[in-house]
């Protein structure tokens, strides 16, 4: 039972590496699919949009690795 465990939990790794930074792509995809559309921007910045926010939260979670390699 525990090598199926095992097994389990480092095929969920390979697709959710680090459960903080699923869960900020996740929140970051709800808040800007119900609040882009109501800032009334135009519908050719929802796009850039959301992908700066991926950005910012992948560059985050990068700067959060490094710092915790180093230290």
């Amino acid at each position: 039972m525990k090598g199926l465990r095992e097994t389990l939990r480092e095929l969920l790794g390979l697709f959710v590496d680090d459960g903080s930074l699923a869960l900020a792509l996740l929140a970051w995809t709800a808040v800007a699919g119900l609040a882009l559309p109501r800032l009334g921007l135009p519908m050719g910045l929802a796009a850039p949009s959301l992908f700066l926010g991926y950005l910012v939260i992948l560059l985050e979670n990068l700067a959060r690795t490094a710092r915790r390699k180093r230290g």
